[in-house]
């Protein structure tokens, strides 16, 4: 049985120690085998099996106090004719994964559809509607998947900020201004009176906590009763600390011991409104790491040109069906994937391929949805809607490697698991210690002292010191035209030791050309090439349609032959009347008992200049021999050498016979080839590779490099290849550049220095500032961190990581070919 898997939004989630009760909560259910959570898009990626369900995950992430977020769309159904109508319509949006109830109205014809929020999208659940035959389409025509709730969560937090920062200014002025100016301090004692400053502080700080600050209570008290704290639980003993011992000191000052009657009011409503103002910065960054989604989204147009019947309809995009006909005009983007039925047209295919140049489309050519027509009118017969296009398997397939769990991340894990208790146990034994030995007042230093430790300890920028830098670092990949299928593969490309190879179709073009044909005395070179594009017609080699594609430019017919067999690394046979036919190399020659002539001799001038040599023989007899040469790609040799500049090894594997291979390793200048590679032999190559250098990539197209791509430490697929390829490898390539290898490597050493770089900010901000909050100073040179400074700096370092990751987005192709 294979596994479900769903995207989940999540509430509540603030710190790198929520994650892992959240993930640990999903894990719990019986049936889930994979939860990764991802603090910085506060989501969870679920793979499950029954009988886990939507209903448990949800039940098990109310109980742990992160609930999934829940939203309901409404969608208008066409095509009800009964209340039977009505019940398919539930049927079909209930089987989808993450849908909670979908109850149809047939009168209104309308359908009410409570989802987990994340797990699917109003077009998903149209496009499940329309394929049960009842064409739907989002109520609610404002809808778009490319709104963000993270963004949008900038907003309330924007206005409990400024809320919080309007009624903390006063208090702010009152203690600090008169700590920062004497002449100040004794004005206010003279004009209002420090009784009624400290009364007027209690008041508005009450208000600063009850009302933009309550947040941190709701959240963090019920936390930390199942003994479970996270930030906010922090946040809310420091500030109750702090708000506390100041609301004795006002109300009943006789309670404390003579001398330590002192107010931290400012203290509690400046760490509220920072880290308020620290949230909404980290919302906002948040929101510009999903960017790159968002510009894929928002290539898909809403609606589309139909032809019905002659007749031209405008249509949302989420109402048509496979099989109709479009209409797109010049500069329009293609609604969907669709195949050209009337026109040609050049498609500007940069946004999805990152490669600049147009590209020429005709009748019976597949063009992608979110591409840009060129000057001419295309008529499009549609043939992948909703989560089938190519355009949503992208988007899909960056979300996917946005959610990864990197190797990396480890080590986070280990360290947020006990974060914040230990922080709590810090704090108290910070507070034992200055009661015990501090001087005096040493009630109030050793408030001050921790709170500090409370107030400054930030796992926030230790949950999203990786995921940010993922989501943005494989965002822009994706505009780049490179696509990280899993995301562990973002750290190990990076650390690969050896770049590998397949020629045909990587390193060169995959279009053989027949460039030699010499003929045995006596023979007749037009019907040995008739009889040898006869038997290879039928075959699925590159060199053989090169032979196909020559004998059609003599305008000669391809021989009918019978019991094509082909026998893989050396050639085929073929019958003919009462010729046998037998194509492929010297050794399948020699193999088949064929007697070798001066034909061969005249092989070495070709493999000297890169051309593939093999032979044909007619009934035993040695007829034809036979040069093909494969071009290499325009930008091969530079993307090599840049591969080179890296630091890398580069290698070429390759089917080719050794001649011919060291020709265009020469030419390339690859010092590592391995040729005469059999299909099932480049497993072998790899695995020496990896003995011999350590991590080794592989670059391939085809259907035989497929063991080759999962076999090595990163699987790298040329986008141009086949689907077996594609889904075997860890990173595929939009378009065939080798650009897009360079590029690739690029990001992934860039994405993962930003990783660290905030790992190391993250962990050495705790590690230095938390015994500086303790007091640690204290002794040497009389200093005491302020807890207010402790909320700033707290603050600060998450909107730093953020601000770190955020680089990523300008990320420059190394080599032009990708955008």
């Amino acid at each position: 049985m294979s596994d479900t898997s769903i995207t989940l939004k999540l509430e509540n989630l603030s710190c790198a120690s929520c994650v892992g009760r959240a993930e640990r909560a999903l894990s719990s259910v019986e049936g889930v085998t994979d939860a990764p959570v991802n603090l910085a898009t506060e989501t969870a990626r679920v793979n499950f099996q029954a009988p886990a369900s939507a209903d448990r995950l949800a039940g098990a992430l109310d109980k742990a106090g992160y609930p999934a977020l829940r939203e309901t769309t409404v969608l208008q159904v066409e095509a009800m004719s009964c209340a039977s109508c009505a019940g398919r319509v539930e049927k079909a949006l209930a089987a989808i994964p993450g849908v909670l109830e979908a109850r149809v109205n047939f009168a209104t014809e309308q359908a009410f559809v409570t989802y987990l929020a994340g797990s699917v999208t109003p077009e998903i659940l149209s496009a499940a509607a329309t394929s049960a035959g009842y064409p739907a389409h989002p109520h609610d025509t404002g809808a778009d998947r490319a709104a963000d709730t993270i963004t949008d969560g900038a907003h309330p937090l924007r206005q409990k900020a400024v809320i919080a920062a309007m009624l903390t200014l006063p208090v702010f002025v009152l203690e600090m201004g008169g700590h920062l100016f004497p002449a100040f301090h004794h004005w206010i004692g003279r004009i209002i009176g420090f009784g009624l400053s400290h009364w007027i502080q209690l008041i508005l700080t009450t208000l600063v906590l009850a009302g933009p600050g309550r947040v941190f209570f709701t959240k963090g008290i019920p936390a930390l009763m199942r003994g479970a704290p996270e930030m906010n639980a922090l946040v809310a003993l420091g500030t109750s600390a702090a708000y506390l011992y100041s609301f004795v000191s006002v109300v009943a000052p006789g309670i404390l011991p003579s001398g330590t009657a002192n107010v931290y009011f400012e203290a509690a409503a400046v760490i509220v409104t920072l880290i308020l103002v620290g949230r909404w910065m980290e919302a906002r960054a948040k929101g510009r790491t999903g960017d790159a989604i968002r510009s894929l989204v928002a290539l898909a147009p809403h609606e589309a040109i139909v032809d019905i019947d002659g007749q031209t309809v405008a249509r949302p995009v989420a109402q048509i069906v496979t099989g109709e006909t479009v209409i797109i005009r010049p500069g329009e983007r293609v609604p969907l994937d669709a195949e050209i039925v009337e026109g040609e047209s050049l498609v500007d295919e940069s946004m999805i391929t990152g490669e600049p140049m147009p590209v020429s489309k005709s009748v019976g050519d597949h063009i992608t949805g979110g591409t840009i027509n060129g000057a001419a009118v295309l008529k499009a017969r549609v043939t992948a809607i909703g989560p089938d296009t190519v355009l949503s398997q992208i988007v899909r397939m960056v979300e996917d490697a946005q959610g990864a769990r990197l190797p990396i991340q480890a080590l986070v894990d280990r360290v947020t698991a006990v974060f914040v208790p230990a922080v709590i146990a810090i704090a108290a034994v910070t507070v034992l210690v200055w009661l015990a030995i501090g001087p005096d007042p040493a009630l109030g230093l050793a408030l001050v002292a921790g709170v500090s430790v409370l107030i400054i300890a930030c796992p926030c920028a230790m949950g999203l010191a990786t995921p940010t830098s993922i989501m943005v670092g494989t965002g822009r990949a994706a505009q780049m035209g490179v696509l990280f299928r899993r995301g562990d593969a973002l750290q190990a490309l990076g650390g690969a030791r050896v770049v590998a190879f397949d020629k045909t179709g990587t390193l060169t073009r995959g279009r053989p050309e027949l460039t030699a044909f010499e003929t045995a005395e006596g023979l007749d070179a037009d019907e040995i090439l008739s009889l040898i594009a006869g038997a290879e017609a039928q075959s699925e080699h590159p060199l053989g349609h090169a032979i196909v594609a020559a004998a059609e430019a003599r305008s000669l017919t391809p021989a009918k032959v019978q019991d094509v067999r082909s026998v893989a690394g050396f050639g085929l046979s073929a019958q003919t009347g009462d010729a046998q036919i037998l194509i492929g190399s010297q050794q399948f020659m020699a193999k088949e008992g064929v007697v070798l002539t001066d034909l061969v001799d005249r092989a070495d001038p070709l493999r000297a200049q890169g051309h593939t040599v093999f032979y044909a023989a007619i009934n035993g007899t040695l007829a034809a021999l036979i040069g093909v040469s494969d071009p290499i790609k325009d930008e091969t040799a530079q993307a090599l050498q840049s591969l080179l500049d890296m630091g890398k090894e580069v290698a070429m594997i390759t089917g080719d016979d050794p001649a011919t291979a060291a020709a265009i390793a020469d030419r390339l200048q690859i010092d590592i080839v391995d040729a005469g590679v059999l299909p099932g032999g480049k497993v072998d190559v790899i695995e020496a590779l990896q003995a011999r250098f350590g991590p080794v990539a592989f670059v391939g197209d085809g259907v035989n490099d497929a063991p080759a791509l999962a076999r090595a430490d990163i699987g790298i697929a040329i986008g141009t290849g086949t689907d077996v390829a594609i889904e075997t490898a860890d990173v595929v390539l939009s378009s065939g550049a080798l650009s897009g290898v360079v590029n690739a490597v690029e990001i992934s050493r860039r994405t993962m220095t930003n990783i660290r770089q905030n790992l190391f900010w993250a962990f050495g901000y705790n590690v230095i500032l938390i015994p500086v909050a303790a007091g640690l100073l204290y002794p040497i040179w009389g200093i005491l961190l302020s807890p207010m400074l402790g909320a700033g700096a707290m603050a600060l370092s998450s909107v730093l990581v953020l601000t770190n990751a955020l680089r990523l987005r300008f990320i420059q192709p190394v080599l032009e070919g990708a955008k």
